[in-house]
């Protein structure tokens, strides 16, 4: 007689188990999203004690691993791909997992391509594609000039039958899997990008890369949240966890480190879409402000840091009567939240009245900011289109807005200032710098006003003819 089969009901957003299928996970309040799996086969534990191996390295003084020979020092392979490198710590480790997300279509697939052409010419590569035939990979290999370089290509979906091929003595350098949710291991009975299998088959690829010594980089779906479909344990399984976005009407693309065990966290690479592939964008800035507009209103330039890399972007905002009851407040490429608290205090610290007006925020480029540097950069937008009146256009405004109204200073200000006095700008509105930033500060052709309060700012328009275009323009 048969034995019966056992089924779970598994969360596929966290993966966390029910007893019975319901419509809503308790564990990460994701909907719809508990899916049946079959529950795999346990060895028997009874009767038959486990051996255990014990390992012969415990115990070694990390100092001297190296010089016991117990392991080589970490063997780095630069992909020639400047700002590839500048991402994942200057070069792919042996031995390492790369994870790499993305939306469909932003480009994941044609950068991976291009990073192992570049590679392949020094290093073992092959390419698998789950998603798509040999031919379809050679005609983009052609269509991004790389089609003579010497990577070998496959597809193939079952893990198995991956670990047998790569499990040889003429062990590859350099493996990428396009994607991760099409692989599956025919040991689970659930399909392939279920949580299961997802993260069965990065365990399975992730042990031999490690034993062999070679480098992986995964490629990951997202979920319409922005987040890497599949288990969470999937970003702690790997070395690094890079995202690759960008907006669809913008040409660039970002890719950017969230973890990295082997480099700098947050660090970001900027590259331009072209009709031959992704194309190394060496100065953003420039780039960022190739099109702006000169002197008009409700623009300003915010000098901000990305990872290590200072990049100046432009932030625009328009302040408009609103028809509504309640008006609009939009926001592109920053937290609105934030944006939420700027009003707030500008409306209680400054005496500005923005509770009638729509208010739009735009990061130029498709750039998303993250850090509160850029809170002064959002006020002088905010105010210069509340009153019509432009900033300088030779300036750059960067610093952290309290909720009394006083401006803080942030860090790596020396670098913001010496990337605007580069690109030729000869002022900047900043907070006022510690006795010791003042001490680090090196000595520029740009002429800095620093300013403690939101006052200052207010100040650099005319305080008297701030307050009459605002309260005008409310009841206007």
């Amino acid at each position: 007689m048969m034995a019966k089969v056992k089924n779970r009901f598994v969360c596929q957003s966290c993966g966390a188990v029910h007893p019975r299928w319901v419509g809503h996970c308790d564990e990460c309040d994701a909907w719809n999203s508990i899916v049946e799996e079959a529950v795999p086969e346990s060895p028997p534990m009874g009767g038959v004690k486990s051996r255990v191996q014990s390992l012969s390295e415990t115990g070694t003084p990390i100092e001297v691993v190296n010089l016991l020979g117990n392991s080589k020092s970490a063997h780095r392979r630069k992909t020639g791909i400047e700002e590839f490198d500048r991402v994942i710590g200057n070069g792919l480790v042996d031995g390492s997992a790369l994870l790499i997300g993305g939306d469909p279509g932003i480009g994941k697939s044609t950068l991976l391509l291009q990073v192992t052409a570049a590679l392949a010419q020094t290093a073992r590569c092959i390419y698998i594609s789950g998603e798509e035939a040999v031919d379809q990979i050679r005609l983009r290999a052609a269509r991004l000039d790389v089609a003579a370089k010497p990577v070998e290509l496959a597809t193939a979906t079952n893990v198995a039958n991956i670990v047998a091929t790569l499990d040889i003595n003429d062990r590859p350098d350099v493996v990428v899997i396009d994607s991760i949710q099409t692989m599956y291991c025919a040991s689970l009975g659930s399909a392939p990008g279920t949580v299961a299998q997802i993260r069965a088959s990065a365990q399975e690829l992730i042990r031999l890369a490690k034993r062999l010594g070679f480098a992986l980089l995964l490629v990951g779906h997202v979920t319409k949240e922005g987040a890497i479909a599949g288990p969470r344990v999937l970003e702690h399984m790997v070395d690094t966890v890079l995202y690759f976005e960008g907006e669809r009407g913008h040409q660039f693309r970002l890719l950017r480190s969230v973890k990295n065990r082997f480099g700098a966290t947050d660090e970001i690479g900027v590259f331009e879409m072209t009709g031959r592939g992704l194309s190394e964008v060496s100065n953003p800035s420039a780039l960022f402000l190739a099109d702006r507009q000169g002197e008009v209103s409700g623009a300003s330039v915010f000098a901000g840091i990305e990872g290590t890399r200072p990049m100046l972007v432009e932030i625009q905002a328009l302040v408009a009567q609103s028809p509504l009851a309640t008006p609009r407040r939009a926001v592109v490429g920053w937290d609105s939240a934030r944006l939420s608290m700027i009003l707030a205090v500008l409306e209680a610290r400054c005496g500005l009245q923005f509770g009638g007006n729509d208010v739009y925020l735009n990061v130029v480029g498709g750039l998303r900011i993250s850090e509160p540097a850029a809170d002064l950069a959002v006020a002088a937008a905010l105010i210069s289109s509340l009153i019509g009146e432009p900033m300088p256009e030779n300036m750059i405004v960067f610093g952290e807005i309290g909720l009394s109204g006083e401006v803080r200073p942030v860090n790596q200000a020396e670098a913001r200032i010496r990337e605007a006095t580069k690109l030729g700008f000869t002022a900047a509105l900043t907070p006022a710098f510690s006795e010791q930033g003042k001490k680090n500060e090196p000595s520029q052709k740009l002429k800095v006003s620093e300013i403690r309060h939101l006052s200052g700012l207010i100040n650099e328009f005319g305080k008297d003819a701030v307050k009459n275009k605002s309260l005008g323009k409310q009841h206007g």
